[in-house]
């Protein structure tokens, strides 16, 4: 049912592209269907020249006759030349239009209801949308290419009804064969991007992960795994080859058996003396050009279908449902946090509270009661998703907008994203911040700035590639700091920095924070002991809670899981 839905919304794409640039197609249509009209009306001059010429063997005839083809000529260029430009600047505006619109679907703070990972979405982003857009071309030339059938086949018909008629049954007889090959084509062409579009995100997958895989050996079984993911995409690429070479091959064929069928009548007809010297020569140039307005007229329902294709894709993205609908309501400012009988993977009935202003570090002795603690904070898990709920200033996650609880709750992960630009704009991106110097030295990311002579204008790659691993976490903990969230989740910031940095950025953080609500889920003594109080999470439940010292003294379970 869902596949359906998003089926009907490729074809919606579509109609809304065709209806946004119906002024540039019509003016497109126009220029097109001039240049393919003097494309015809070439051949039929030279037949009236001819006719004439034997007829009446004036120099005044012939000048003007060659006065009638230089406007000919004219006309074919500057028709051309014109309608390319208006159509292909309507086409790049159009990709450009859907692409802004994926890439703002797939940012949107609620995400869509899709199996998709980033590196598919960034395909549909950048491929289907500029496909999808062709159809702003292929229609006005489909237009045009019909225009020169039917003109080509009333000058035959004038000449002889059944050269005419031969263009038009031999025309309609290549589209309802090639029309039928076409949705083979369509078919292909969608597994072919859906496969593309996977080994794109494998590829993604893989560079974001190419330091932990150096890291345990991972790099032969990764490699693997990418190679059978190619391999299926370059084997669909290939099915997409042969029936696009079948296409082609079937459609020039078809063409030149047509061509050749108009050249052989023309030529029996002329013989017979149904037909005159300058109707056979006119008959004989059609058949020669009309190969070409047949040529793209056979091609422009593979196009279709492949547009078609490509906006499915995007439906995918933009229609999708999203995981959630969240509520409209704002928390007060300030602010504790309450997790009440909260349900969810490895979680079992944790119920904990954070006053407002408290620093609270929380000892998860599994990593993946860490990792789905964090998410439900972050409000990557639907509420509806997990038993329990979970309040922000008394106010149940669920209640608010995803808008109010990203101003006002912040999760930061333990392999924050960092992207390229400066060190500035990755602590800062919207340019709003209010703390960047302090959360630079909180952060200490100090020596990191003072190395380069750009200072905080310093450029960094792409997903931080010319910084260290250190470096990385420091610059996205600053990010963190500077947005002064009135609560703060941190999730292991600092498991890639030296044991004294650690320190030292733990006690900044308790005195930057200070009056602020800040959780930090670690096990990092330093953060343990800087907290206020610290929160066991063991098998899914609170079991402990006291100062980091205190339970040092008292718990033997914890000192052997935070002793380092």
């Amino acid at each position: 049912m869902a596949d359906t839905r998003r089926t009907r919304e490729g074809s919606g794409i579509l109609r809304t592209a065709l209806r946004r640039n119906a002024g540039a197609m019509v003016g497109g249509t126009v220029l097109m269907g001039l240049y393919q009209a003097g494309e015809t009306a070439f051949p039929i001059a030279l037949g009236l020249i001819v006719e004439h010429t034997l007829r009446e063997r004036s120099l005044g005839s012939l000048a003007l006759s060659i006065a009638a083809l230089a406007v000919i000529i004219t006309t074919v260029s500057l028709s051309w030349r014109f309608g390319m430009r208006v159509l292909q600047k309507a086409n790049t505006t159009e990709a450009h239009h859907w692409r802004v619109r994926v890439a703002a679907r797939a940012l949107q703070p609620v995400a869509g209801d899709t199996d998709l990972k980033s590196g598919e979405v960034l395909t549909i982003a950048t491929e289907d949308a500029d496909q999808t857009a062709d159809i702003i071309e292929v229609v006005p030339l489909l237009i045009s290419s019909t225009v020169a059938v039917l003109i080509a086949a009333v000058a035959l018909g004038l000449a002889n009804v059944q050269l005419g008629l031969l263009v038009i049954v031999g025309s309609i007889a290549i589209l309802s064969i090639l029309s039928v090959m076409s949705k083979r084509i369509g078919a292909s062409t969608r597994e072919q991007q859906a496969r593309v579009a996977r080994a794109g995100a494998k590829v993604a997958d893989l560079i974001s992960g190419l330091r932990p895989l150096h890291g345990f050996g991972g790099n032969h079984a990764a490699f693997l795994s990418y190679r059978k993911v190619s391999t299926e995409a370059k084997s669909q690429a290939i099915t997409v080859a042969k029936v696009n070479g079948a296409y082609a091959g079937t459609a020039l064929a078809l063409n030149a058996i047509l061509a050749a069928a108009v050249t052989l009548t023309a030529g029996w007809l002329a013989f017979n003396g149904r037909i005159s010297i300058g109707e056979l020569v006119m008959a004989v140039g059609l058949a020669q050009f009309i190969m070409e307005p047949l040529r793209l007229f056979s091609e422009m329902p593979k196009y279709v279908m492949i547009a078609r294709a490509s906006a499915d894709r995007m439906a995918l993205v933009l229609a999708a449902p999203p995981v959630m609908v969240p509520g409209s309501e704002r928390p007060s400012a300030g602010g504790d946090l309450e997790v009440d009988s909260v349900r969810y993977g490895s979680l079992r009935e944790l119920k904990f509270h954070v006053p407002a202003g408290e620093f609270v570090a929380i000892a998860a002795y599994q990593p993946r009661a860490a990792a789905d603690l964090a998410s439900i904070l972050a409000v990557h898990v639907p509420p509806g998703s997990h038993e329990g709920v979970v309040r922000v200033s008394g106010r149940e996650l669920a209640g608010l907008s995803i808008e109010a609880v990203r101003e006002h709750l912040l999760v930061n992960p333990y392999d924050g994203e960092i992207f390229a630009g400066t060190l500035r704009t990755n602590i800062d991106p919207a340019g709003t911040g209010r703390l960047i110097a302090e959360a630079v030295e909180a952060s200490m990311l100090t020596d990191v700035v003072a190395l380069h002579r750009e200072g905080l204008d310093y450029a960094v790659r792409d997903r931080g590639a010319n910084l260290s691993g250190g470096q990385r976490q420091r610059l996205s903990l600053a990010r963190a700091l500077a947005s002064d969230a009135d609560i703060l989740v941190l999730h292991d910031p600092t498991t890639a920095v030296d044991a004294v940095t650690e320190q030292l950025i733990a006690r900044n953080i308790a005195k930057l924070r200070r009056n602020r609500t800040t959780i930090v889920i670690t096990s990092s003594p330093a953060f343990l002991d800087a907290a206020d109080r610290v929160l066991v999470l063991d098998g899914g439940v609170i079991t402990a809670e006291d100062t980091h010292r205190n339970l040092l003294t008292t718990d033997e379970t914890y000192r052997l899981a935070v002793a380092r």
